[in-house]
């Protein structure tokens, strides 16, 4: 199968494209950028000197629908709702990794991301990608969209809790911290070194574009979720999210229960490791991989739930995921070209 990745000089397809050349059941075929057309990838990112050679094209709709039979959307919001649309009617398959196609009410994406909405036929046609917990079969679905990172790591931890109705819907709080590289390649007041080392910062309070979408999903599978409290921080690091999430359990539970229910969902699923009992995951024990690991702990004296959930941003909150949604659509084992072990330390 030929690849076209578009929107490659940014972080998301910089990792599209290390993951993918070691794949063996895809070429990556075009390089695509709307700015950068005849440089190339390598002169953006000077690791892949001498592996990856080829130059980047424009974006050209017909000529990458003929060449090419999936295509990675690697864009900004605002973007991929205008080339989706276009793709489809060539019967393309489209991996969507920016958040135009996350959110099912177009008024709310519009609320929320400050942008007009994608068109509602295309919207119609778009599978949340949330792969452990996708509940159809998409060998012959055209248009997935890739959830967001924080979101993975949230809805991930979370999962078997709500799906199973045992906490109070109305006390979620996840707390979620994340490395820089989840702002983006381009240069800004809150990235710059002077501004983040040595610090911690909390930002879009009660605003980040990610509560919807959490929120969507969570009240997708038990309705009587309402809104959540959900609150971001940057990290002077590289790479990671950690999102340590609290809920009141409905009735007193123990921690031996807790960590069977989780055990008990994610035994088929390579890619979701449930720690050991009193161990605790960090965002280095994933670095550079695709797997999600999450441990819980419960209070007793509060009756409270916690759950840990860590993952690489670029990897399993994006181009990971997203190959590992490709890896469904033609389906293959979802493990293939994503078996790597994470780097360490």
């Amino acid at each position: 199968m030929k690849i076209s990745i578009i929107g490659a000089t940014g972080y998301g397809g910089a990792e599209l494209t290390r993951i993918l050349r070691q794949h063996p059941e895809v070429t990556i075929h075009s390089f695509h950028s709307s700015s950068q057309q005849g440089k190339r990838l390598m002169d953006s990112y000077p690791h892949m000197q001498d592996v990856v050679t080829e130059s980047l094209q424009d974006i050209n709709i017909q000529e990458i629908a003929n060449d090419t039979d999936i295509v990675f959307l690697a864009t900004p919001s605002g973007v991929s709702s205008q080339l989706v649309p276009q793709f489809l009617e060539y019967n393309i398959k489209v991996i969507d990794l920016s958040g135009d196609y996350r959110l099912k009410d177009q008024s709310v994406y519009k609320k929320w991301y400050k942008k007009v909405a994608p068109d509602a036929n295309s919207l119609h046609e778009a599978v949340y990608g949330l792969t452990e917990w996708l509940e159809e079969d998409i060998t012959n679905k055209q248009l997935i969209s890739n959830p967001g990172c924080y979101p993975t790591a949230a809805l991930l931890g979370l999962a078997p809790l709500v799906k199973n109705k045992l906490i109070d819907e109305k006390t979620i709080i996840i707390d979620a911290k994340s490395g820089v590289s989840g702002a983006g390649r381009n240069a800004s007041s809150v990235t710059h070194f002077s501004e983040m080392n040595d610090n911690l910062k909390i930002y879009k309070v009660n605003e980040h574009q990610h509560i919807p979408e959490i929120e969507q999903m969570l009240s997708n599978w038990n309705s009587e979720v309402g809104p959540i409290t959900f609150s971001t921080h940057l990290i002077p690091m590289t790479r990671g999210i950690m999102t340590t999430m609290y809920a009141t359990a409905k009735s007193e539970t123990n921690i031996d229960s807790l960590f069977d229910l989780y055990y008990e969902n994610y035994k088929d699923d390579y890619f979701v490791r449930i720690r050991d009992k009193d161990t605790y995951p960090s965002t280095k024990e994933v670095y550079g991989s695709n797997f999600c690991d999450i441990s819980l702990a419960y209070d007793e004296r509060t009756n409270r739930i916690m759950v840990i959930s860590v993952i690489d941003n670029l990897v399993k909150g994006a181009a990971g995921q997203a190959v590992q949604n490709m890896n469904k659509m033609l389906g293959l084992d979802e493990r293939i070209g994503l078996e790597f072990v994470p780097m360490y330390p």
